[in-house]
């Protein structure tokens, strides 16, 4: 690291972060969850070392589902989402390293698993066979095919952008600032979150006409794109140290304005800000939607509080972005297990 970057790195634990005015709350089955999570870990990622395997269990990558979604009423409508939310992130530190056409194949048998047009369990890896888990568990909770839909599209979309990310990792190449947000918008995670959110209360009773309206799908690219913000916030100093984490939004400023670590840190919080802000605009000033005025204006809070709870998640961990305690990409360009 250059002096810049290591007084920076020094001044980070005191800088600005985000802050959002919607509840802080957890799931009454976040414990359950866990339990549910280790032991995933044990019988389905035995390809890890077993250093992985213990920093995986140390993360409780489930509760960024328990925190994000805490209104869901039973256990069965959490597993879904929070299988989405762990081993979404163990797959993604699995593949770090992984080619653009091998992230293609991972992708394309993975959304197979979801669609159902691969309905045989899978034998061969533990990631797959927790892909084919999830479309199980959703038809077991009750998930209306319509929501799985919207959820699907916004799951294959991440698939994409990962696989899209290998190009500029693989090389160490910062993306510029439009590639970033089009990245940024699909892999932060939010998307599907978003589209869950509508599995709380009452929301699963809004017509298209609400979750398909601009006005909603803004809300949603707002939401994902402060959740990967946040994300890109909390895991800068583990970034700024390794070749190849180049999908950071400080980076992406720092790099593409000539700026120094701290007033491209300083405009990354201002845009983020200014995403909040408008978030919090549009909820206030929602389209007509009639009779689904009241469950509209909910579901939006529910959104807030799902960006929250994501938050609330990165800022209690204490062992996934620090030093040491990410796991590092172990697959190696071969054919997995």
């Amino acid at each position: 690291m250059t002096t810049n970057e290591e007084e920076f790195y020094g001044q980070f634990k005191n800088m600005p972060r985000p802050s959002y005015p919607f509840p802080n709350l957890i799931s009454p089955y976040a414990q359950e969850m866990r339990e549910i999570y280790w032991n995933w870990i044990d019988i389905d990622y035995a390809f890890h070392s077993e250093n992985a395997r213990q920093k995986h269990k140390s993360h409780l990558l489930t509760d960024i589902a328990a925190r994000g979604l805490p209104l869901l009423k039973t256990l069965d409508e959490l597993f879904p989402i929070a299988s989405f939310a762990a081993n979404g992130a163990m797959m993604d530190d699995y593949f770090d390293h992984c080619s653009y056409e091998q992230m293609c194949a991972v992708r394309e048998r993975i959304m197979a698993l979801l669609t159902g047009e691969d309905s045989k369990e899978p034998a061969d890896h533990g990631i797959f066979r927790q892909f084919y888990l999830l479309r199980s568990r959703a038809i077991q909770c009750g998930m209306p095919q319509r929501l799985f839909d919207k959820f699907l599209t916004s799951v294959g979309n991440l698939l994409t952008g990962y696989q899209d990310e290998k190009r500029y990792m693989s090389t160490n190449t910062i993306p510029t600032w439009p590639v970033y947000l089009v990245l940024r918008e699909d892999t932060s995670g939010g998307l599907p979150f978003c589209k869950y959110v509508a599995m709380q209360k009452d929301f699963r009773n809004l017509p298209d006409t609400v979750l398909e309206h601009t006005h909603i799908l803004r809300l949603h690219t707002l939401a994902a794109l402060m959740i990967g913000i946040h994300n890109d916030i909390v895991s800068l100093p583990k970034e700024m140290k390794r070749e190849g984490d180049v999908i950071n939004i400080v980076k992406v400023l720092q790099k593409g304005h000539g700026l120094s670590w701290k007033d491209a840190y300083a405009m990354a919080m201002d845009y983020h800000d200014k995403l909040l802000k408008e978030f919090l605009i549009l909820h206030e000033n929602l389209p007509n939607f009639g009779q689904w005025q009241h469950l509209a204006y909910d579901y939006v809070h529910a959104i807030g509080i799902m960006i929250q709870g994501v938050y609330a998640w990165h800022t209690n961990d204490t062992s996934r972005y620090v030093p040491g305690g990410y796991v590092e990409p172990e697959y190696q360009n071969a054919k997995m297990k």
